[in-house]
């Protein structure tokens, strides 16, 4: 096979010299030590396949996948020597985050180099434009690059990167396929959630990893694979999970999940989780159940997250629904949550609340509490109170 450089993005180094060689079934790859590759057309064409990212650093190749991605993933993990990257480009759903891995440098744009072989996992950074000024406008889709580290005749790594990160492989062969489908990923990518299962230690656990990948897909199948992963059946940990991503990427279905889990979902933790969730939505409905839950969840620490969480909000409808859990709720636990929420406040709406709090409430408990935490604003109306109180 003729060398090329890697702008032809020709196969090269294939277990020594290849062969192309067409079959009954299809064109395959067979090498010279008999192997045969997986069913997928090397690139001939000098130009990357589109929505590719820059790949360096690399032995790569790219192939038109015209079989299964799960075989193609399957027969390239169980053939190959040494360890492999292999990756695919899908549209990503619409939001203001950019998927840069962990270890991108800071060059002023969205992503710098992501370098495949350091052990950072993937972040989800907001898109600035230079400036600083707000959010970068893009024509067209978002694209979504998915990667898998292919090790030992199984995937040991899945990673996310946005295309205009400049991928580095470390020296490592990186098969690139066009034509991969979102719905055939997403499908992939949930057998690792579910046969992996998931670690509550660790974000680089094959589980957590295609989670998030999942999350961030811009197809309908998506929003369903979400589904599954929040029934009560499921683990806690991957309800609580995906909750996250439900608030954080799915919009207003998301949305729609995060209420059906609020209201039947059989853990108070994953409820907690849920509330969170909520506080990151950007849907306006959000907030509403944020109070639905502050008001009526059976549990006091589900209703005191959502005091936490609302309280960040820092809305005057949030600052009500605190000031009346501090008033009306019965359980003390969170009347205290109420009131440490209502110093995350901004100053001007949570000092003079703490005030009247510690001047009125009936609970001495409480009143206390507001105190402390007038106390730790450093305000100079709460130093006038206390003088006030202490000149009685």
């Amino acid at each position: 096979m003729r060398n090329t450089n890697r702008k032809s993005i020709a196969l090269r180094d294939v277990l020594g010299s290849a062969l192309i060689v067409a079959g009954v079934a299809g064109l395959f790859i067979q090498s010279s030590t008999g192997h045969a590759w997986p069913r997928a057309l090397p690139s001939q064409g000098a130009a990357a396949s589109p929505g590719q990212p820059r790949i360096e650093n690399a032995k790569l190749e790219t192939h038109a996948l015209s079989g299964s991605l799960e075989a193609a993933i399957r027969e390239f993990a169980a053939q190959a020597d040494s360890p492999l990257w292999l990756g695919y480009t899908v549209d990503q759903i619409a939001g203001d985050g950019s998927s840069c891995c962990g270890n991108s440098s800071g060059d002023g744009q969205a992503c710098g180099t992501c370098r495949l072989e350091k052990e950072n996992g993937a972040s989800i950074n907001s898109r600035s434009d230079a400036s600083g000024s707000g959010t970068i406008s893009l024509e067209g889709p978002r694209r979504l690059a998915v990667l898998y580290r292919l090790a030992e005749k199984r995937v040991s790594r899945i990673r996310i990167a946005s295309p205009e990160c400049t991928l580095d492989a470390g020296g490592l062969r990186f098969i690139w396929l066009a034509g991969v489908k979102p719905a055939e990923s997403i499908a992939v990518l949930s057998g690792y959630v579910e046969t992996r299962g998931f670690s509550e230690r660790s974000d680089h656990h094959l589980g957590n990893e295609a989670l998030t990948a999942i999350a961030l897909h811009a197809d309908p199948s998506s929003d369903r694979a979400l589904e599954d992963f929040v029934s009560p059946q499921q683990p806690e940990h991957l309800r609580r999970q995906t909750a996250f991503w439900l608030g954080a990427a799915r919009g207003k279905a998301g949305l729609s999940l995060l209420e059906r889990m609020a209201k039947d979902d059989p853990s108070p933790e994953v409820r907690s989780q849920v509330a969170f969730a909520l506080s990151v939505s950007k849907e306006p409905a959000a907030l509403e159940d944020m109070i639905r839950m502050a008001h009526g969840d059976t549990s006091a620490h589900v209703r005191g997250q959502a005091l936490f969480w609302l309280a960040q909000k820092a809305s005057e409808k949030a600052a009500g629904t605190i000031t009346g859990a501090i008033e009306n709720d019965p359980d003390t636990q969170v009347k205290r949550q109420a009131v440490f929420a209502l110093s995350q406040l901004p100053k001007d709406e949570g000092v003079p609340r703490l005030i009247a709090v510690a001047e009125n409430n009936r609970n001495p408990e409480v009143r206390k509490q507001a105190m402390f935490w007038l106390g730790q604003s450093n305000d100079p109306r709460a130093l006038d109170f206390f003088a006030k109180i202490l000149g009685h």
